[in-house]
């Protein structure tokens, strides 16, 4: 069976995540998006595993579904079209900050496993290391690798995963805070690491620059904040629907099993470019080495971004390095708002996003695989055009950096205005 998971997203009980990031939104959210395999995120809160164990109950393939109050409620606020099912697995993200090798590390992981039972188990140790109530990404101060121990004396069908790998402030591999290698940070706990997770800032293909990743499986999630942001990256998958065939998937990279990803334009992610945000400067890698790492502003230090820490430690350069197959998206919701020179949480974009919905069901199906000659009758002018170009990687970007996400453009403004002047003279 072929699927879409997201395996990271956060809950209401995060910091800066939306306050309708509940168990019923996500299932609404899921459904429209496509995304059949979704992970719980923050199950470490005790508030969001309080919500779990009520709102969902355990299905015959090892997953946990919505249960039948949830579901019968979900159900009238969902296109027929996106007649989907909604399967969880226990997720959540830890953050550890600690010394090693003379420098602060940062590092933020996911956890996946397979019972909240088993959950419950390992909240109980965490809740007297940390405070688990205060976020749902809890803060410990040890080792990383004292975190993935107490994760497999939980359980060993458990699953270990560093979280967006290359953002300089808060991952394995990031410029400010990481390590230069996988084995540097895991060292003999190295083999229990099977998946990383690429971040919204990379794609597989600029990570298969790196040999330190070759046998680990890259994967990509949205690390949603709210239920629309949900499968802005998603992991393809083509298995049977259980959580041990999942993991076996992850484990082996397989194609057949594991066939690629969902992914964003990975310079529209928030540290794809070197830069300092306080002062509107954004450097390519080049730049930054040429003013020797510090604003030209301020002079401080220049934040490193992805592209230039991947190249830093690329040793594939000169050969293009093998990947699975991946799909560079433009969230719906981003394209309506282009064409239509609105606020993408306007009446007027939601409207048009859901009637688009009911036409040619889920997003992620639609944004990749619909036909371009069908979409021409979905009565949104250039919305084939734009799909089209984005298939085709046409589109114009100013790159992120510093924390500040970068922009996208598929249509020039003359495209856009002559639109507008069309529409005037047909009404």
């Amino acid at each position: 069976m072929k699927f879409l998971a997201d395996l990271h997203i956060h809950s209401c009980f995060s910091l800066a995540t939306s306050k309708n990031t509940d168990v019923d939104n996500l299932c609404i959210a899921a459904r429209k998006k496509g995304i059949t395999v979704l992970g719980t995120g923050d199950f470490t809160h005790p508030g969001w595993f309080w919500e779990l164990k009520n709102k969902l109950v355990r299905t015959e393939e090892g997953l946990y579904k919505p249960n039948k109050a949830v579901s019968c409620k979900i159900d009238k606020l969902i296109p027929e079209s996106c007649g989907g099912i909604t399967r969880f697995i226990p997720t959540s993200e830890v953050c550890n900050i600690y010394k090693k090798g003379g420098k602060t590390r940062k590092i933020h992981s996911i956890i996946l496993l397979p019972e909240l039972s088993m959950v419950e188990k390992l909240n109980r140790k965490l809740k007297r290391l940390g405070k688990t109530e205060s976020n749902g990404r809890p803060i410990f101060t040890f080792d990383v690798v004292n975190m993935l121990e107490m994760v497999f004396d939980v359980s060993e069908r458990a699953m270990f995963i560093p979280a967006h790998i290359w953002t300089p402030w808060y991952s394995i591999l990031g410029s400010i805070s990481g390590f230069d290698s996988i084995k540097e940070c895991f060292g003999g706990f190295s083999e229990y690491i099977f998946a990383a997770e690429t971040g919204l800032s990379s794609d597989p293909a600029m990570c298969r620059k790196f040999t330190g990743l070759d046998k680990i499986t890259l994967i990509s999630n949205s690390d949603a904040h709210s239920p629309l942001k949900i499968g802005r990256e998603a992991n393809i998958f083509d298995t049977t629907l259980c959580y041990d065939s999942i993991i076996a998937a992850i484990k082996s990279g397989n194609p057949e099993e594991f066939p690629g990803t969902i992914e964003y334009y990975p310079e529209e992610g928030k540290y794809y470019a070197d830069g300092h945000r306080n002062c509107n400067q954004s450097l390519l890698p080049e730049e930054t080495d040429k003013y020797g790492g510090i604003c030209r502003v301020c002079s401080k230090k220049i934040t490193i971004g992805v592209l230039h820490r991947i190249q830093a430690l690329s040793d594939k350069s000169k050969r293009k390095a093998a990947t699975l197959e991946y799909f560079k998206t433009i969230p719906l919701l981003e394209i309506l708002s282009e064409i239509f020179q609105l606020h993408q949480g306007s009446k007027k974009i939601m409207h048009y996003y859901n009637k688009l919905l009911e036409q040619f069901g889920p997003e992620l199906h639609m944004l990749n695989f619909t036909g371009i000659e069908e979409l021409r009758n979905s009565g949104i002018p250039l919305l084939a055009e734009a799909i089209a170009r984005m298939r085709k990687n046409e589109v114009m970007i100013t790159p992120g950096f510093d924390g500040k996400y970068g922009r996208i453009k598929i249509f020039r403004e003359e495209e856009i205005k002559k639109r507008t002047v069309n529409k005037k003279r047909q009404a």
